[in-house]
Protein backbone atom coordinates (compact mmCIF):
# COMPACT_ATOMS: atom_id res chain seq x y z
CA UNK A 1 0.00 0.00 0.00
CA UNK A 2 0.95 3.51 -1.01
CA UNK A 3 0.69 5.82 2.09
CA UNK A 4 1.37 9.57 2.76
CA UNK A 5 0.13 11.78 5.92
CA UNK A 6 0.64 15.41 6.39
CA UNK A 7 0.03 17.53 9.33
CA UNK A 8 -1.20 21.20 9.15
CA UNK A 9 -3.03 23.92 11.67
CA UNK A 10 -6.62 24.27 11.23
CA UNK A 11 -6.18 27.94 9.14
CA UNK A 12 -7.69 28.53 6.27
CA UNK A 13 -4.12 29.35 4.85
CA UNK A 14 -3.45 25.94 5.25
CA UNK A 15 -5.92 24.88 2.20
CA UNK A 16 -3.21 25.42 -0.56
CA UNK A 17 -0.90 23.30 1.18
CA UNK A 18 -3.25 20.68 1.05
CA UNK A 19 -4.37 21.12 -2.25
CA UNK A 20 -0.59 20.67 -3.60
CA UNK A 21 -0.62 17.29 -1.08
CA UNK A 22 -3.58 15.72 -2.44
CA UNK A 23 -2.53 16.66 -5.92
CA UNK A 24 0.79 15.28 -5.37
CA UNK A 25 -0.01 12.60 -3.97
CA UNK A 26 -2.03 11.90 -7.08
CA UNK A 27 0.58 12.47 -9.60
CA UNK A 28 3.23 10.54 -7.69
CA UNK A 29 0.47 6.97 -7.96
CA UNK A 30 -0.10 8.08 -12.07
CA UNK A 31 -4.00 8.43 -11.05
CA UNK A 32 -6.50 10.47 -13.49
CA UNK A 33 -6.90 14.09 -12.59
CA UNK A 34 -10.60 13.23 -11.82
CA UNK A 35 -9.66 11.94 -8.74
CA UNK A 36 -7.75 14.53 -7.42
CA UNK A 37 -10.09 16.42 -7.97
CA UNK A 38 -12.51 14.53 -6.53
CA UNK A 39 -10.50 14.78 -3.33
CA UNK A 40 -9.60 18.56 -3.61
CA UNK A 41 -12.96 19.02 -3.64
CA UNK A 42 -13.86 16.59 -0.76
CA UNK A 43 -10.47 17.89 1.94
CA UNK A 44 -11.62 21.81 0.82
CA UNK A 45 -15.32 20.69 2.63
CA UNK A 46 -14.30 19.01 5.39
CA UNK A 47 -10.79 21.03 6.57
CA UNK A 48 -12.70 24.36 6.12
CA UNK A 49 -15.94 22.92 8.40
CA UNK A 50 -12.90 22.14 10.91
CA UNK A 51 -11.51 25.42 10.70
CA UNK A 52 -14.63 26.88 11.27
CA UNK A 53 -16.57 24.82 13.49
CA UNK A 54 -14.26 22.09 15.11
CA UNK A 55 -11.96 24.55 17.13
CA UNK A 56 -12.45 25.54 21.02
CA UNK A 57 -11.95 29.89 21.10
CA UNK A 58 -8.42 30.99 21.87
CA UNK A 59 -7.34 26.73 20.59
CA UNK A 60 -5.57 26.45 16.98
CA UNK A 61 -6.26 22.88 15.93
CA UNK A 62 -4.13 20.45 14.41
CA UNK A 63 -5.07 18.79 11.23
CA UNK A 64 -3.77 15.21 10.01
CA UNK A 65 -4.86 14.15 6.12
CA UNK A 66 -3.60 10.72 4.86
CA UNK A 67 -3.97 9.60 1.74
CA UNK A 68 -3.60 5.55 1.05
CA UNK A 69 -3.80 3.64 -2.33
CA UNK A 70 -4.54 0.65 -2.21
CA UNK A 71 -5.26 -1.96 -5.24
CA UNK A 72 -8.93 -1.74 -5.30
CA UNK A 73 -8.98 1.95 -3.93
CA UNK A 74 -7.78 5.54 -3.03
CA UNK A 75 -9.11 6.54 0.28
CA UNK A 76 -8.21 9.41 2.08
CA UNK A 77 -8.63 9.90 6.24
CA UNK A 78 -8.65 13.66 8.03
CA UNK A 79 -8.14 13.84 11.81
CA UNK A 80 -8.75 16.61 14.19
CA UNK A 81 -8.93 16.98 18.09
CA UNK A 82 -12.02 18.96 18.11
CA UNK A 83 -15.66 18.46 20.21
CA UNK A 84 -16.79 15.41 18.68
CA UNK A 85 -18.92 15.98 15.61
CA UNK A 86 -19.84 13.28 13.39
CA UNK A 87 -21.18 14.62 9.64
CA UNK A 88 -22.65 12.31 8.69
CA UNK A 89 -25.83 12.10 11.21
CA UNK A 90 -27.05 15.30 9.96
CA UNK A 91 -29.84 15.42 7.89
CA UNK A 92 -29.73 15.94 4.10
CA UNK A 93 -30.53 18.98 2.72
CA UNK A 94 -33.70 19.96 0.53
CA UNK A 95 -32.09 19.99 -2.56
CA UNK A 96 -35.23 19.99 -4.47
CA UNK A 97 -36.33 23.55 -2.47
CA UNK A 98 -36.16 26.47 -4.08
CA UNK A 99 -32.94 28.53 -3.30
CA UNK A 100 -34.90 31.31 -1.35
CA UNK A 101 -36.20 28.37 0.69
CA UNK A 102 -32.53 27.27 1.61
CA UNK A 103 -30.68 27.92 4.67
CA UNK A 104 -27.34 28.60 4.41
CA UNK A 105 -24.98 26.18 4.10
CA UNK A 106 -25.36 22.19 4.85
CA UNK A 107 -24.36 21.19 1.39
CA UNK A 108 -20.41 20.26 2.27
CA UNK A 109 -21.77 16.50 3.78
CA UNK A 110 -23.65 16.52 0.78
CA UNK A 111 -21.22 17.27 -1.98
CA UNK A 112 -18.36 14.77 0.06
CA UNK A 113 -20.78 11.75 -0.06
CA UNK A 114 -21.89 12.67 -3.85
CA UNK A 115 -18.03 12.78 -5.10
CA UNK A 116 -17.08 9.86 -2.63
CA UNK A 117 -17.82 6.24 -2.79
CA UNK A 118 -17.69 5.53 0.80
CA UNK A 119 -17.96 8.29 3.90
CA UNK A 120 -17.62 7.04 7.54
CA UNK A 121 -16.87 8.89 11.21
CA UNK A 122 -15.84 7.57 14.05
CA UNK A 123 -14.33 9.09 17.50
CA UNK A 124 -11.43 7.25 18.44
CA UNK A 125 -10.50 8.38 22.15
CA UNK A 126 -10.19 12.67 21.69
CA UNK A 127 -10.29 12.34 17.63
CA UNK A 128 -12.74 12.83 14.25
CA UNK A 129 -11.70 11.21 12.04
CA UNK A 130 -13.23 11.26 8.88
CA UNK A 131 -12.43 8.41 6.39
CA UNK A 132 -13.56 8.84 2.54
CA UNK A 133 -12.67 6.13 -0.20
CA UNK A 134 -13.19 6.27 -3.95
CA UNK A 135 -13.07 3.09 -6.00
CA UNK A 136 -10.15 2.57 -8.77
CA UNK A 137 -12.95 0.51 -10.85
Amino acid sequence: MNERRTVVIGDAAQLPLLTRFVKEFCSSVELPPAYASSFELALEEVFMNIVKHGSRPGVTSRVEVSLALSAEALTMTVEDRGPPFDPLALSPPDVSASLADRPIGGLGVFLVRRVMDEVTYQRVGTCNRLTMSKSLS
